[in-house]
């Protein structure tokens, strides 16, 4: 089992150097849980907390079990916008399959033009936006990451009718993001606006002591609430964050609106950088399923 520490970070400013507006915008083994409180209590953490399964039922599943990407549950998002974020992928349909089980977004180091251009990189994102939105509920993907400098897969959430205006205002929810170049980091994180306005993001990150995310598949988890947004790695709780704003409106906006699930694997920008030449091309997130949950 691989051990996780995890930090704190909050960062305010009028202009973030990650904008997430993209224009739109291995399980433990239970006899070593208590390994696992007793690291983290070494390190500081405050408790060790499992997930409760009892107060949720499954409302929603992808299995990837069929022989495709499933329309009725899938959206692709089709693009070179960079994500707001200065990427460098062009996002296709060809780049996300079904192979044995699992969905496969494979990032290429291949020329591909389109309507909105020439790129040298291409991947695939996808969205649940109109075909599945939920307000509060669990939401959980089992996956495999990629590593490498350039590398940035993403597992997240954005409102599905900006009831409180565009991004930031009406919201984004981080459930996992990595950074290639440091493959055993994972980042949780809540975007909104702070009562001037302005962008604000907060999370915490946790970082395997042993492996890496490309080395097995872990368990990452997001329970939503009325008035609690918490995270869980691999069944065990890594932060909550119990308070947020959007502007000038009434807590707990933005985060008491419908949302839609997003994946997608992008290739160079802000925040990771670009790839170089020991970045390694083509890899994959490998994802074994994606479920949502709401209380019984």
């Amino acid at each position: 089992m691989n051990k996780i520490q995890k930090q704190k970070y909050q960062c305010r400013e009028k202009m973030p150097f990650i904008s997430r507006q993209r224009f739109d915008k291995s399980v433990p083994a239970p006899n070593a849980l208590c390994w696992l409180c007793i690291s983290l209590l070494l390190i500081g953490a405050a408790s060790c907390t499992t997930i409760n399964p009892g107060k949720w039922q499954l409302v929603w599943q992808d299995e990837f079990n069929s022989n495709d990407v499933d329309p009725a549950r899938w959206e692709f998002e089709v693009n070179a916008n960079g994500g707001g974020n200065n990427e460098l992928q062009y996002y296709v349909t060809n780049n996300a399959s079904v192979k044995d089980g699992s969905l496969v977004i494979e990032a290429r180091k291949e020329k591909y033009t389109g309507p909105e251009g020439t790129r040298q990189f291409t991947s695939s994102r996808m969205r649940t936006k109109d075909l599945g939105d939920w307000k509060y509920g669990r939401f959980e993907m089992r996956a495999k990451l990629p590593k490498g400098q350039g590398y940035w897969p993403a597992f997240w959430m954005l409102p599905t009718d900006e009831i409180y205006g565009g991004w930031p205002h009406s919201g984004e929810i981080d459930i996992m993001e990595i950074v290639g170049h440091k493959p055993g980091t994972l980042h949780g994180t809540l975007h909104y606006a702070n009562p001037e306005r302005n962008h604000t993001f907060r999370g915490t990150n946790t970082t395997l002591v042993t492996g890496t995310f490309a080395n097995a598949f872990h368990v990452f988890t997001l329970d939503w609430e009325t008035n609690s947004i918490s995270w869980y790695l691999d069944n065990q709780l890594y932060q909550t964050q119990t308070n947020w704003t959007s502007g000038t409106n009434v807590f707990p906006a933005p985060f008491d609106q419908r949302f839609h699930l997003i994946l997608n694997l992008a290739v160079g920008g802000n925040w990771p950088g670009n790839p170089n030449t020991n970045t390694i091309f083509p890899q994959a997130m490998i994802v074994d399923y994606v479920r949502v949950y709401q209380k019984k």
